[in-house]
């Protein structure tokens, strides 16, 4: 119907305020009473406080207030929660360790808040924070999850003594251990999959305002999900009642999950406002990005996968240690788990499956989801698993592959997923075409002669989206509904507005929101606007991760526009003096199909709140709402293929071609989808070649800036070729399966199979630098050297 409805590639509406510098950020906020906060945070990884002397930064010109962590906690302000509660196989529950926003008597990791000094201004609350004496008694620290889990190791909270969050398992351990036993193959592979830090373009950032006359908060703040976090500050960490709480968050330059949750500077902002009774804004920067946002990854696993003598895998088990760094994070447990081992099947008829997780305290960074949250992981695991069982029994990988697919849907996994639509074939194909796999032998061979080393990598994913029926997720421990809310408002002269509870912070909302509405009703986008972000503007909302704007954000919205349209229908067929059924909007009016009867949309606005000539009984205006709950997870799926040139000289891998065939299912707009892809194929690039975070042994950060953790630059990604294989997910209404992740999903296992592929060994882990890289190939080269 609209030239900017569903399948347009729409320019983003909201880039001419972004790309001008006219975005609202949280740190563009100014309050009149405005102070500054920073905060004092440990410099080391284990430790007891056993004294804080603030004297000299109070005698300081400026300094308002410097607070602890004993004040907090006597004013009543709560533990920081996890919201994913895990039982381990024993039936026990997990073990969680008190956190307070500001440490009280231990820190756990350098950075550990243990103080905040309020000043006039920032650098002025900067300095004072330097002159706080904090007395240490230092402790020994553990940064390894599978070494905070060997006996002796040092213990971070007493109700896990042996460091061990949970011990969890999923799958029929019996039945997967027989087929392993029976197999004609059996594969093992030992992996790493990267710690990695998540360095969205915006740091995090929050400015609490206290109305002491009205005794009510207002948080501004760099959140996926305003109100969740109001929520939890309420209900958990009894900052103020939720009534008398407010968050909005503006602009939001980047997420990627790491500002999903409440962070301590939250907590203590608006605590501070209170207590000082002046306005408090903190902004980080990214040394103190580094060392407090949660970081993402970070599993040690050991993967055995076993094949009948035609190829058919049998069994797949699964022994992962996931590092949780010193305290539950808000999903944090959740990843390791319910996002991760549910996907251990990919795209492949597995008949059994068995996952254990141990997760594991340590003295780091609260570790939690990060783009793609668990899916990530477990695709690297299985396609890493398949290239390497290809390569030891001989055949190709692609055949290995197509043997394996899932052919019917719906398919149940033994791991509770229930795949409900896909053509994972038919993605390899339209993969496979468009890298011109067939080519290959030929571009190699030309590789070769100029002293280069080339190769071909494959990865098939797969992941769960649009999280997910809150029954479901309630039985599996999650604490809140993952529905999603929308209100569509017609306004008296015709212009309509979309109240959303999901947030954008670089996804295009504003403009994929507004082409679904102008789709249903045949309205210029310009007519419509959409509002995000607010406590007190929308009612509520659980968010934006899980790529589940759309499958869940976007269907709340059509449910709410369906009303809408009834209520339109009745009142058009009331005053043109026609049957309902006979109504149908288009142009921008209401007509009577096959007359000249027609009202103009406008009218039928004013009409409504006008009243004056409504069906009997019918309330006036033209505005409803609704909640969606989805009926299943989504599963998008695609296979990326990744060809690389290595220089056997020095290491260095270029990628020289990257194909990305997917399947999205419905696309609202083709332009921004693609952008979605090629932002999370970097992050994956990134997480493949370049990024990791590295602790010593005893819990210091040796990546806490841009000088030693390297991200993706614009030589060290390619020109992509972006495919798309589209079936329709049959459980919303607009077909949609998700794509904000699916990039970060499927990169890695390609570029680390095509790097060990060109390089001939398989033993290569993440990140894959010209150095590990080029030690590899001298492993290859040293049997030949002997002879």
């Amino acid at each position: 119907m609209s030239e900017n409805g569903i399948g347009k590639s729409v320019k983003r509406r909201e880039d001419k305020r972004f790309i001008t510098g006219k975005g609202k950020y949280t740190d563009d906020v100014r309050m009149e009473n405005q102070a500054y906060a920073a905060f004092v945070r440990s410099p080391h990884a284990h430790a007891k406080v056993t004294g804080i002397d603030s004297s000299e930064a109070l005698a300081q010109d400026g300094v308002i207030a410097v607070l602890t962590g004993p004040e907090l906690v006597g004013d009543g302000i709560g533990n920081i929660i996890t919201g994913w509660a895990i039982t381990s196989k024993d039936g026990t529950p997990m073990k969680v360790g008190a956190w307070s926003a500001l440490a009280t008597e231990t820190v756990r990791y350098v950075g550990d808040a243990v103080a905040v000094v309020i000043a006039e201004t920032r650098q002025g609350a900067r300095n004072a924070a330097e002159m706080v004496d904090v007395a240490y008694d230092e402790l020994p620290a553990v940064a390894r999850g599978d070494k905070a889990l060997e006996p002796g190791a040092p213990t971070l909270h007493d109700c896990a003594p042996d460091n061990m969050i949970f011990d969890w398992e999923i799958g029929d351990e019996a039945a997967t251990d027989a087929a392993l036993a029976n197999a004609a193959t059996v594969v093992e592979l030992d992996l790493v999959n990267n710690r990695l830090a998540p360095n969205p373009m915006e740091p995090r950032s929050a400015v609490a305002v206290y109305d002491e006359a009205e005794e009510h908060y207002t948080l501004y703040t760099t959140s996926q999900n305003p109100h969740v976090a109001r929520l939890v500050l309420s209900a958990f960490y009894q900052v103020a009642p939720e009534h008398k709480l407010r968050v909005i968050a503006p602009d939001v330059g980047g997420g990627f999950g790491s500002k999903i949750y409440i962070y301590p500077e939250e907590i203590v902002c608006l605590w501070a406002s209170m207590k000082t009774g002046r306005s408090v804004k903190w902004t980080s920067d990214r040394n103190e990005a580094f060392m407090t946002d949660a970081h993402g990854r970070d599993h040690v696993t050991h993967a055995r996968m076993g094949f009948d003598a035609e190829g058919h895998i049998t069994g797949f088990k699964v022994d992962t240690v996931a590092n949780l760094g010193a305290y539950c994070s808000l999903f944090a447990t959740a990843t390791p788990t319910y996002l991760y081992a549910t996907l251990l099947s990919g795209q492949y008829n597995i008949p059994a499956i068995y996952g254990n997780v141990k997760a594991a305290y340590t003295n780091t960074v609260p570790v939690d989801a990060y783009r793609g949250a668990g899916r990530p992981e477990a695709t690297y695991l299985v396609e890493r698993m398949m290239t390497t069982a290809a390569r030891q029994m001989g055949v190709d990988e692609t055949e290995l592959r197509r043997k394996n697919f899932i052919q019917s849907f719906p398919h149940q996994t033994p791991v509770i997923m229930c795949y409900d639509a896909g053509d994972f074939a038919g993605n390899l194909d339209k993969a496979m075409a468009a890298a011109d796999v067939a080519g290959f032998p030929q571009r190699r061979a030309a590789a070769e002669s100029r002293g280069k080393l080339r190769g071909l990598g494959y990865s098939s994913y797969i992941e769960a989206c649009g999280i997910a029926p809150s029954k479901a997720v309630g039985s599996l421990g999650a604490g809140v509904g993952l529905w999603e809310s929308a209100e569509v408002r017609v306004n008296p002269v015709g212009t309509i507005e979309i109240l959303t509870g999901s947030h954008s912070h670089g996804q295009g909302h504003e403009t994929t929101f507004a082409q679904i509405v102008a789709e249903k009703f045949d309205l210029p986008i310009e007519n419509i606007s959409i509002v995000h972000g607010d406590t007190d503007k929308v009612q509520f909302g659980m968010g934006t991760y899980g790529s589940r704007s759309g499958a869940v954000g976007m269907s709340a919205i059509v449910k709410a526009m369906d009303k809408v349209e009834a209520k339109v229908k009745k009142i058009a067929a009331h005053q043109l003096e026609a049957a309902e059924d006979d109504i149908v909007i288009e142009g921008g009016q209401v007509k009577v199909a096959g007359t000249d009867k027609a009202l103009g949309w406008h009218e039928i606005g004013l009409a409504a709140y006008t009243a004056h000539n409504l069906p009997d009984g019918m309330e006036p205006g033209l505005k409803e709402t609704a909640f969606y709950d989805p009926a299943n997870f989504t599963f998008p799926a695609g296979t990326y293929i990744c060809e690389v040139e290595v220089d056997p000289d020095t290491g260095v891998t270029e990628i020289v071609q990257f194909t990305a065939a997917d399947d999205f299912g419905t696309i609202i707009n083709p332009m921004i989808v693609e952008g979605q892809v090629h932002g999370g194929v970097a992050q994956g690039i990134g997480q493949a070649l370049l990024e990791q975070v590295v602790y010593d042994e005893d819990g210091q950060l040796l990546t806490g800036s841009y000088m030693d953790y390297c991200m993706p630059r614009a030589d060290d990604v390619p020109f992509y070729t972006i495919e798309h294989n589209k079936t329709v997910c049959p459980g919303n209404p607009l077909g949609m399966k998700g794509c904000g992740e699916a990039g970060a999903i499927g990169t890695p296992p390609a570029v680390i199979n095509a790097i060990t592929d060109a390089i001939g060994t398989n033993d290569l882990s993440m990140p894959a630098t010209p150095l590990k890289v080029w030690q590899a190939i001298q492993k290859t080269r040293a049997p030949m050297a002997a002879e």
